[in-house]
């Protein structure tokens, strides 16, 4: 990527993980045309230096590489395969980058449509939320030919300390899969024993500093368990999303004749979570549900709480 024009890069898809990155883009001085559904966002990253565009097309007609962050697979697919999408503006030697959480056949037909037109493209889904989205520490797993990796990584280093290139096309989306099973399995799994050891008697906030020691212990324990004793439910990772992404796996399971046993288990969880009206909440208020069932809050002893009675006994739930 050399000379001016072919350093401008493409940003479409400006949610809650596509601003962060973006900016971290300005930050670092990558000249960028952005396009989103939403204008206000659009609108804030022109204040900071970036160029509106209206439409993927332009998008792919005045950038050297474009970068797509997207809700779902749907959404890819409009961007990429649709009239006027990217796909039909694509050039010789241009590269398009997927950061979004999506299904191998959409990462391997959209890969397919772009080789037809003679460009590249990389399947790139990230991990570390959205703190790690506004700090550019994001971990960023690539699949695609390794030149193109290569020459997309100083991009790809404005928004991420830890990539990863892992394989051939398609091999992106499946390692973001596989962390999506663990997240949703480690996840539901916190969720039951924080509700088991508060409902048994125990201190919830010895339990963190116990067990985030101890061979029980995730990272998803130590992002979680604060929220819950804080009670701070907010939608930065919401249910539904990890939620879609149990999907997601549960189709390629299905495909590929894999049993997921645990991650089924973890899908009726968030499934009952999305259920009582909490998709849009962070994903440790799958939590919630669970507390309801019990009458139990896993909750900082310092808040007011219901006295609990013996285990053996029934109870109402509480707060």
């Amino acid at each position: 990527m050399d000379g001016a024009e072919t350093a401008r890069v493409g940003f479409i898809g400006l949610g809650k993980m596509g601003r962060p990155m973006a900016l971290n883009l300005l930050r670092v001085g990558f000249p960028l045309l952005v396009h989103n559904r939403s204008r206000s966002v659009v609108q804030e990253l022109v204040a900071r230096g970036a160029v509106a565009a209206g439409s993927p097309e332009e998008i792919a007609a005045g950038s050297a590489i474009v970068l797509t962050c997207l809700p779902d697979p749907a959404a890819v697919e409009e961007v990429y395969l649709s009239a006027g999408g990217l796909v039909e503006s694509a050039r010789a030697g241009q590269i398009f980058v997927d950061t979004s959480t999506v299904g191998l056949g959409t990462s391997r037909t959209v890969a397919a449509a772009l080789a037809s037109r003679e460009a590249r493209f990389l399947d790139a889904p990230v991990s570390g939320g959205v703190d790690g989205a506004e700090s550019a520490t994001l971990t960023i797993m690539v699949g695609g030919d390794r030149e193109t990796f290569e020459r997309a990584r100083p991009v790809l280093m404005a928004m991420g300390q830890r990539l990863h290139h892992v394989g051939p096309t398609g091999s992106g989306t499946v390692v973001k899969l596989a962390n999506q099973l663990l997240v949703g399995i480690n996840v539901a799994g916190v969720a039951e024993a924080m509700v088991l050891g508060v409902k048994a008697g125990a201190d919830p906030g010895a339990m963190l500093d116990v067990l985030s020691t101890s061979y029980g212990g995730s990272r998803m324990l130590e992002r979680v368990v604060p929220l819950m004793l804080e009670r701070r439910f907010d939608g930065r990772t919401p249910i539904d999303l990890i939620r879609k992404d149990l999907g997601l796996i549960a189709d390629l399971a299905a495909d590929l004749g894999v049993p997921i046993a645990e991650g089924e288990a973890a899908r009726r969880i968030f499934d009952a979570a999305s259920a009582a009206n909490l998709g849009t909440h962070d994903m440790a208020a799958v939590v919630l549900p669970l507390e309801g069932k019990v009458g139990v809050e896993v909750v900082t002893p310092t808040r007011e709480t219901v006295a609990l009675p013996s285990p053996t006994k029934s109870t109402t739930p509480g707060r």
